[in-house]
């Protein structure tokens, strides 16, 4: 077993240390401006939602603040320096589902966005030689039609000829619900009940949803197993070779506790082909610097155009006027900033439960809101180490040089859905995951900027983890060092010499992803991507469309629709809101 060391030493001899470590550095490099004690709009947490709420709102012309607790802008999409000399995206670790408009309208590129493309996407490799002829070691998928073929071959043929209809078919769908991303949700309740003005101002989200519909035409069939049937159940009706298909059941539930049997876990891999990069449809990248130069040129653009942006700033609750109507929020050292409007990034229990003061909102919503579904089967693992994985299945051709499969998100555990289903019941009786399932990638192969030459940071996304353990047991040390024991156990047979190569690690369990983030429960969807929980019920029917029960307040973050990833979408359509509603704010 790995033992806690000395890091300082790790480091001199490269020798691997599984240290859970606590340092990191602050990315936000702004001088910092005087907080003053009233402005138009005060947005909670500088995740990249609130960042794009905050950018919006400060090019229309109102004097917005962002407070974030941490002492680091960005949320989950954050770069930290855990291992000196090591920058990890320690939470969000690939680009894909940002909205193009937002792109192009804070213009991010000119500050300072920059993505490195990966192609090959997917790579999968095999303990044990199978396929076909029993010689196929690995399964290497991208953007090259023709290649893609000849790989799934190896495995079925029948596979290789449907693979690019089912990629068709998933395209088409996007294609469709696409404006959904870019729209707010319908909320039957209030177009139903409200008056004819507020029916009008609905008739948008209408005639997107009509349009989308509309535009499935024949797939309509395909969109409604994606949203209501088990992906597995989806997969089995398009192909019959498992590292195939459990390569493409990942994406079904990943961030989430589902297997690929569970009924709508068609819709979370729906959900994570919907990205887009340099007009690649599909496509996914490393941002320089990490996920945290995403947030950085946000925060570029929100200060440029002259909004306020502070950390080390714990909101401990929200004010309010003797009309019940939101005036403000009230700092954890008991500083008062006025507002007329308060933008809340975090998740929405700790936005009504934690803080909103009791009585604000009705008791039967608050107890509605506390049930809301966030379980996640998340631990995050950082890691530093001083040369690239070795995989047996397609063996280095030299110490340094990184190979196609290096860039791609690498499968572990896939060679067989059934192994997918096995870690969650692990997780489900309270115990750690046997076999768990891994998602690993290494950026530095791409991104010369996260680590000194030779070395490289590796990131894991694994699944499944329990929150709490059987016999209501926390998380410690102990159990930290003995899941990553497994995990590291596991990435050596398929790269034998990785632990040798570790210099040091950062793991984070879903306890740890809400301590250190504000994820309640851990989901980094701000609550699961259920149907339930989805479009007009995200992340509650009465609170649908970014406005609440509270005059003033507002959700911006991944709890509103259309949900978690790093989108933007939520940020952009409460700002949104709060412009069509500010001069009645007054």
């Amino acid at each position: 077993m790995f033992r806690v060391r000395n890091l300082v030493q790790s480091l001199k001899t490269h020798r691997p240390s599984t240290t859970i470590l606590r340092v990191s550095r602050c990315c936000h490099g702004a001088a910092t401006p005087e907080l003053k004690p009233d402005y138009d709009v005060v947005v909670v947490g500088a995740g990249h939602n609130g960042l794009i709420s905050a950018s919006y709102l400060q090019k229309a012309g109102l004097n917005v603040c962002v407070l974030e607790r941490r002492h680091v802008i960005g949320g989950a999409a954050v770069t930290e320096e855990i291992v000196p000399g090591f920058k990890f995206s320690r939470a969000s670790y690939v680009l894909s589902l940002l909205r193009p408009q937002i792109i192009q309208d804070l213009e991010l590129k000119k500050y300072g966005l920059k993505v490195y493309l990966r192609n090959p996407n997917s790579y999968t490799p095999l303990i044990e030689p199978g396929g076909r002829d029993g010689k196929a070691r690995s399964l290497l998928l991208g953007r090259d039609h023709e290649a893609n073929r000849k790989q799934i071959a190896q495995f079925s043929h029948k596979d290789a000829e449907a693979f690019g209809e089912y990629e068709n078919m998933l395209d088409r769908i996007v294609t469709a619900i696409e404006p959904l991303l870019d729209s707010p949700p319908i909320s039957f309740k209030s177009f139903v009940q409200s008056s004819l003005k507020d029916k009008w101002d609905s008739l948008p989200a209408v005639k997107a949803l009509l349009a989308s519909v509309n535009s499935l035409k024949s797939d309509l069939p395909h969109f409604y197993a994606l949203m209501t049937a088990p992906a597995q159940k989806i997969l089995d009706q398009w192909f019959e070779s498992e590292p195939l298909k459990a390569t493409l059941a990942t994406d079904s539930v990943i961030g989430a506790m589902m297997t690929p049997n569970t009924p709508g876990s068609g819709y979370v891999l729906l959900h994570h082909v919907m990205g887009e990069l340099e007009g690649i449809k599909g496509a996914w990248g490393y941002v320089e610097g990490g996920m945290g130069g995403v947030s950085r040129a946000i925060a570029n653009c929100a200060e440029d155009h002259g909004a306020s942006i502070f950390v080390n700033k714990p909101v401990a609750s929200v004010l309010h006027d003797s009309d019940h109507k939101i005036s403000g929020v009230v700092l954890k050292d008991g500083t008062e900033v006025k507002a007329k409007v308060v933008l809340s990034n975090a998740t929405p229990k700790v936005t009504f439960l934690d803080l909103l003061p009791e009585g604000l909102i009705p008791a039967d919503l608050r107890k509605e809101i506390s049930h809301i579904d966030y379980k996640s089967p998340v631990t995050k693992i950082n890691v530093a180490v001083n040369k690239l994985p070795n995989f047996t299945a397609d063996p280095n051709t030299s110490d340094d040089q990184a190979m196609p499969h290096h860039q791609a998100t690498i499968h572990l555990n896939c060679e067989h859905s059934k192994l997918i289903d096995e870690a969650y019941f692990d997780c489900q009786r309270g115990h750690l995951p046997y076999n768990p399932m891994i998602e690993m990638t290494i950026p530095s192969v791409l991104d010369p900027t996260l680590a000194p030459s030779g070395s490289h940071v590796v990131l894991l996304f694994t699944q499944y983890t329990p929150y709490n353990f059987a016999g209501g047991q926390v998380w410690n040390d102990e159990h930290r060092n003995e899941y990553a024991d497994i995990v590291f156990n596991t990435i050596e047979e398929y790269a034998p010499g990785f632990k040798e190569s570790i210099i040091g690690t950062d793991l984070l369990s879903p306890p740890d992803l809400e301590r250190e983030f504000g994820l309640t429960g851990g989901n980094i969807f701000h609550g699961s991507m259920s149907l339930d929980q989805l479009y007009m019920a995200r992340p509650h029917p009465a609170v649908c469309n970014y406005r609440t029960p509270v005059k003033g307040l507002y959700l911006c973050g991944s709890g509103a629709h259309p949900g978690g990833g790093v989108m933007g979408s939520p940020g952009r359509l409460a700002a949104q809101a709060v412009l069509a509603d500010y001069k009645r704010l007054k």
